[in-house]
């Protein structure tokens, strides 16, 4: 598992980075643009941007986490987590995507349905991570994301201008797991 931490820090790293990719170049403007141009140029992919960015950031901590509580696993466990990683490479595509159409609702609907698709990845390999374990917070913080985006993923198709804001549901995982571990503490042998 050390491997693929060491190999999950460089795919994490260059997808996180490759997310500017997209962004509008300075030639793009025939002269100095105006705040009003920089504005219509730059918002859109900002605001994905800085949206996957996080995301690929919770990710990233989440499988760190992950990777410590469970420092080995099977060889499924492992082909799980390279599938995982793959999707966290496909980010820069459905972010670039969003970026520019992200009011159209079939734009919003595949990244939706892409970062629900990570975050099911990752709640799966949460599951067997804690497999026999009685740790009800980190579990509800694996799994609260999917259903935040799940959400979002279907008000995309609908408004997809409030799914950009409902994205953002998914950062209350920790909050989730907080409440949870009130409510049901960990059980200890």
């Amino acid at each position: 598992m050390r491997r693929l931490e060491a190999l999950s820090n460089t795919i994490f790293g260059v997808a996180m980075t490759l997310l500017a990719y997209d962004l509008p170049k300075a030639r793009g403007f025939a002269k100095a643009p105006s705040w009003i141009d920089l504005v219509n140029a730059y918002a859109q992919p900002l605001i994905a941007l800085m949206i996957s960015f996080i995301v690929a950031g919770m990710f990233w901590f989440s499988h760190h986490r992950r990777l410590t509580v469970a420092p080995e696993g099977s060889r499924g466990e492992v082909f799980l987590n390279l599938i995982f990683l793959l999707s966290i490479i496909i980010l820069p595509v459905t972010n670039g995507l969003y970026g520019t159409y992200r009011l159209d609702s079939v734009v919003a609907v595949i990244y939706g349905v892409h970062l629900t698709f990570v975050a099911t990845l990752n709640a799966l390999l949460w599951l067997l991570a804690l497999r026999g374990r009685g740790d009800p917070e980190l579990l509800a913080t694996a799994i609260f994301p999917v259903f935040a985006l799940v959400f979002a993923t279907v008000m995309a198709a609908v408004a997809p201008f409030v799914a950009q804001f409902l994205w953002c549901l998914a950062f209350g995982a920790p909050l989730a797991g907080w409440l949870v571990a009130r409510r049901w503490p960990p059980r200890t042998n």
